[in-house]
């Protein structure tokens, strides 16, 4: 089967846009038109190659789970005539991709939430028996079921890795009011998601969450939610205590890079054709068993 071409930069002339790891990000104003790539990132590295089809996928899941768990987010459209015609005039490229949002004052804060012991939080916990400075129970081992839901909150940082932060700090930092609300809406919103998950055979390990205030002063969910670039899934089937069980992310290109002489201080090698199919039929399983649909 070939792979339709990965869409690794987005142009849309007359709009103001922001490029992060993944997403273009264009300003109409009072709205942002948010256009997921399919940019792949690794050790902080932008990949020169995509993963075709990734952003629409990305985009499908984050639709998907809006849709479901009804929760309050940033969601005006999904259609592009409703972006104007710049964005129209580019449906091959954009169409699926692209969600026109509300305008928010983003919270500075990762809203992590771990109910299995894994990534940043199992190294600590090697070293301390802590989680983000919080007390677990001796005798846990890597991929363990936490005793309970942990809140972890960090903040985001424009290049390198989030760092990890105590939920004082973050009150420090955005106040105790919309701290508590954060945290009480990110740990309802997993229960309810890895539910939902397990129910379809899979694992969800842990996940992040971002928020933004609207000029009312409501707090609603914005960027992606519960895919496989912010959350972690794991396949029942494939689980076993004490290992790291394969998720459906870019861990299998982490994975590759890892066998190459590459020293992550200079541009990442080219990714082989297999590596990227395989990365691709990841995230597609992913929004296959969780839509319980076929990617189109």
């Amino acid at each position: 089967m070939s792979l339709s071409k990965a869409i690794i930069k987005t142009e849309v002339s007359g709009f103001p846009c922001r490029r992060g790891k993944v997403r273009d990000v264009y300003d109409l104003g009072d709205k942002l038109v948010i256009v997921t790539t399919d940019r792949i990132s690794a050790f902080d590295w932008i990949l020169s190659e995509g993963i075709p089809d990734k952003g629409k996928i990305l985009t499908q899941i984050t639709l998907f789970w809006m849709n479901l768990l009804k929760v309050s987010n940033h969601l005006i459209s999904t259609e592009l005539v409703d972006m104007g015609p710049a964005f129209l005039a580019q449906k091959d490229t954009l169409e699926g991709r692209s969600i026109l949002v509300k305008k928010t004052e983003v919270v500075p804060i990762e809203c992590v939430v771990r109910g299995w012991l894994a990534g940043s939080g199992w190294k600590e916990y090697q070293a301390s028996l802590t989680v983000c400075g919080i007390k677990l129970p001796p005798g846990l081992k890597q991929s363990s079921k936490l005793p309970e839901i942990l809140f972890t909150p960090a903040t985001k940082a424009e290049t390198g890795h989030d760092e990890n932060i105590s939920f004082e700090e973050m009150v420090r930092l955005v106040g105790e009011e919309t701290s508590k609300t954060l945290r009480n809406r990110s740990k309802d919103i997993y229960e309810k998601a890895a539910k939902f998950a397990c129910d379809k055979g899979l694992i969800l390990a842990d996940t992040k969450f971002e928020w933004g205030k609207l000029p009312s002063g409501e707090i609603i969910l914005i960027d992606e939610a519960l895919t496989p670039d912010s959350s972690r899934f794991w396949n029942e089937k494939s689980y076993s205590e004490g290992i790291s069980p394969p998720s459906f992310d870019k861990q299998f290109i982490r994975d590759w890079l890892e066998t190459t002489p590459w020293d992550k201080n200079s541009s990442p090698p080219e990714m082989p054709p297999l590596i990227i199919e395989q990365t691709r039929k990841r995230y597609l399983e992913a929004f296959e068993i969780l839509t319980g649909k076929c990617f189109e």
